[in-house]
């Protein structure tokens, strides 16, 4: 409920795994860490020796799976598995991947983490080509592409679909002889390969989901990449040499997991940095810090040590209410609220608290823990975030598609400020989450995508353009 209030949701995440007696098994354990990219729906698809067996269905991993006959009927020694949040298509089963194909010459499974920025555009040409859809998730549109494919191979056949879609795109393909694994020119998604005891090898959307199956990081997945794992050990290809580091820079402030390294930059301490540099930038006379749980703990942090003020826990998470929680009143969704976090009162009560968090969206969110604090007896509340103002909107997996849905697209940080009825309010600066970040590749920014701040977005937007230009036009009072 609280990601949904906060209205920033990141896609989906893929774990795929060759060649371990227990591959369904261990692809359920790396899809549990993964829990946070996606919670609408799951599913893992395994091969036993070439034959492909799946399962999918709406809701949490443990939900989906609940039932321990569904995943030991998935043998095999390889498997590849998906947590799905929507961008690109409704809620429907149907959406849920990985997706099985079940053709005359084999079998194939396909999961992707991303969207596709032609998705619209070749979905057209298809179907006025005969194509027949089962879904209406951008991700199916690959497999028709590759089956219409003249190329004499599979993979010179998926090679030609992967220059033909465009936008951010981490794929997962399990075949009857091998695993593929495939990121988008730009590398907007991170991806990474491990390697276990057995010998087994590991692809994940993070770092994170690696450790928790044991396996050792090996090498990240680069932009145009394409990864070959079979029984004979690993290949790496490529299907295009016109690449660009862009980086999705919301994994750093938001999205990852803490204990992830995205491109050898650890999560936490990322977002320790953007704390440290937001207190350089923006310091403020006050109390103590105070943290919003759970992705902006790491920030808080650094701005109470590069600020000298002491870190406190003013605000608590209760980690049992439940994710559908979504009531049809205002009056019943501020309780829900309530539910989710409270104010610590004996913490809080007569100071003047600097709360930090990663990000404002509609600003909803920021309002409803401000009073919270000011309820509990706070005497100032200072907001820090952890990132430049978000005022466009993302077109490679996020969900948030229109300017009309950020309150920093609209109005100015003193309107902000008091539309959230802070005392103060301050954001850090797009060379400061640069600098916090430290990759040092030599692409714009440092190889980061910075377009939910600037604008600059690194490739055409294609579909979306039309869209793009309509939302620069429009104006929309949060007030």
């Amino acid at each position: 409920m609280f990601n949904e209030a906060k209205s920033l949701n990141e896609e989906c995440g893929v774990f795929g795994i060759w060649g371990h007696p227990e591959a369904s098994s261990v692809t359920y354990f790396g899809l549990h860490s993964l829990q946070h990219r996606g919670q609408e729906g799951a599913g893992i698809v395994s091969n036993e020796a070439g034959t492909l067996h799946g399962y999918r269905d709406l809701g949490l991993l443990s939900e989906v799976f609940k039932d321990e006959r569904q995943l030991t009927a998935l043998t095999g020694q390889a498997a590849i598995g998906h947590v799905r949040y929507a961008t690109a298509g409704n809620g429907s089963v149907d959406n849920i991947q990985p997706f099985l194909f079940k053709f005359f010459d084999g079998d194939i499974a396909l999961a992707h983490n991303g969207n596709l920025t032609n998705a619209k555009s070749l979905r057209t040409a298809l179907e006025e080509g005969g194509a027949i859809f089962h879904s209406n998730s951008d991700t199916e549109i690959l497999m028709h592409l590759i089956r219409r494919s003249q190329q004499s191979t599979f993979c010179a056949r998926l090679k030609e679909a992967l220059n033909t879609v465009k936008g951010g795109f981490a794929y997962l393909v399990l075949t009857e002889d091998a695993m593929i694994a495939a990121l988008d020119a730009n590398g907007f998604r991170p991806l990474s390969i491990g390697k276990m005891v057995n010998g087994a090898y590991v692809v994940a959307s993070e770092t994170c989901a690696l450790e928790v199956v044991g396996a050792e990081f090996i090498r990240d997945v680069q932009p145009g990449e394409l990864i070959i794992i079979n029984d004979e050990g690993i290949t790496i290809d490529s299907f295009t040499e016109d690449t660009q580091h862009s980086i999705c820079s919301m994994e750093y402030i938001y999205f990852a997991r803490p204990d992830s390294n995205i491109a050898g930059v650890n999560v936490h301490s990322a977002r320790k940095n953007m704390g440290r540099l937001l207190a350089k930038e923006a310091g403020v006379e006050a109390d103590m810090v105070v943290g919003v749980p759970n992705s902006s703990l790491s920030a808080a942090s650094g701005y109470a040590e590069a600020s000298g003020i002491p870190y406190e826990m003013g605000l608590v998470k209760n980690q049992y209410v439940a994710r559908t929680f979504i009531q049809p009143t205002q009056e019943l969704r501020e309780q829900g609220v309530r539910m989710k976090l409270s104010a610590v009162r004996g913490v809080v009560a007569g100071k003047r608290v600097i709360m930090v968090d990663d990000s404002i969206v509609r600003g909803t969110t920021s309002r409803r823990i401000v009073n919270l604090l000011k309820e509990a007896g706070a005497k100032e509340v200072h907001v820090r975030i952890a990132s430049p103002p978000l005022r466009y909107p993302c077109f490679y997996g996020i969900d948030i598609q229109t300017r009309k849905e950020l309150i920093a697209a609209n109005h100015t940080v003193e309107e902000i400020r008091e539309c959230i009825g802070a005392d103060s309010l301050a954001f850090l600066s797009e060379p400061g989450l640069i600098e916090a970040i430290g990759l040092d590749f030599a692409e714009p920014y440092s190889g980061l995508c910075m377009a939910y701040f600037n604008g600059d977005y690194p490739t055409p937007l294609y579909d979306y353009e039309e869209q793009y230009q309509a939302s620069l036009k429009e104006k929309v009072s949060f007030f």
